[in-house]
């Protein structure tokens, strides 16, 4: 039993906001609603149609459609056992499901899973690395066109919303995720949301943005410098874009992602930045803005290497509270030989920014 949005859409290009999904060794069954009945048609009629897939209607409610589908499915089985994704899966309908299970007579064991389908989806095909690089592409006109209307004076809202706009115009379908804009000391704040604080000359501003491009996200960080950088900025601004590279010339097939994580920490700690550094270096791209992989520090978890065809993003950072921060963020994919940098935004920290000063 699928039900974890996401997954569906990955299995069954079903894209709506409700569904489930039954998945056996002979085929798919979706189960949905009236208000997405005309649209799966419609897709099963087109050249992107799901193989194997039967849809079934919700003539009350989807728990009662779901149990009623697998009763079916399971009936005569031998042991029947029923997967379902754990982490998706709330205790209260879990506990609905073994209810219903029980009072239709049928012996089926619901066994919980974790991450099988994320497994599959962590190592891209050429149609999905194709949407990934077109959408990182056209983070580079948005990135030029911001840079060349951001003033001093303006709030950070009001940033974020020329930025936002922007992102609509190059062709996204929507934001990956809610825009960062933090200016001055709010750069010191990792997940800061654009607020009232008005940009000032000698701000370092980073810009954390993405968007999706038929389903799929890309991801970008640059730091700028609001009017002339100081001394300090191009210190950790340097000290940043220098663990960027040595992590993204680590990525390559068959390196843990641990790996990649500590090429980055070790150039911060050289710099006396280990402790400004207070997330992991990266996270898997593609139907969702974070899935697998996950670039970060080892731990209990089993290490994860590396495969051509993952997609990862690379963004250390360096956080100083009270003074500000810088956080430099590119996507990247695993080649068979290496790797491919999908976005191609200039690193410069110098004033992109203009001061009216």
């Amino acid at each position: 039993i699928v039900t974890t949005p996401t997954n569906i859409r990955y299995l069954s290009n079903h894209a709506g906001s409700a569904g489930a999904l039954v998945v056996t060794p002979t085929g798919l069954h979706l189960i949905v609603d009236g208000r997405y009945t005309e649209s799966v048609r419609a897709r099963q009629e087109s050249p992107d149609a799901c193989p194997g897939l039967t849809v079934h209607p919700v003539p009350s409610s989807y728990d009662e459609a779901l149990v009623a589908l697998v009763t079916g499915i399971m009936d005569g089985a031998v042991s029947p056992q029923v997967g379902f994704e754990a982490a998706q899966v709330s205790v209260a309908r879990h506990a609905w499901w073994f209810g219903a299970l029980g009072r239709s007579g049928a012996a089926v064991a619901l066994v919980p899973t974790e991450d099988v389908v994320e497994r599959l989806r962590a190592v891209k095909d050429d149609v999905e690395i194709q949407t990934l690089r077109e959408a990182a592409r056209r983070l580079t006109g948005v990135s030029a066109e911001l840079f060349g209307l951001i003033r001093t004076g303006m709030t950070e809202r009001e940033v974020a919303g020329l930025l936002e706009g922007l992102m609509r115009q190059a062709g996204y379908e929507r934001l990956a995720f809610d825009t960062i804009v933090a200016s001055g000391p709010n750069a010191a704040l990792p997940h800061y949301r654009a607020g009232e604080r008005v940009l000032a000359d000698g701000d370092l501003l980073v810009l954390d943005f993405g968007g999706v491009l038929d389903g799929y996200c890309c991801d970008l960080t640059r730091t700028v410098s609001v009017g002339p950088p100081t001394e300090e900025s191009r210190r950790v601004h340097g000290a940043v874009l220098e663990a960027q590279q040595a992590a993204i010339a680590a990525v390559r097939p068959g390196v843990e992602t641990s790996d990649v994580d500590a090429a980055a920490r070790t150039i911060l700690a050289a710099h006396g930045l280990a402790q400004a550094f207070s997330h992991g270096t990266g996270h898997g791209l593609g139907l969702d803005v974070h899935e697998a992989p996950r670039v970060a520090r080892s731990s209990s978890q089993a290490a994860v290497r590396l495969e051509p065809g993952m997609v990862i993003t690379i963004e250390p950072g360096a956080y100083l509270p009270g003074w500000g921060g810088v956080r430099i963020e590119d996507d990247v994919l695993v080649t068979d030989t290496g790797h491919e940098v999908l976005t191609s935004v200039p690193y410069d920290l110098r004033p992109h920014v203009a001061s009216l000063s």
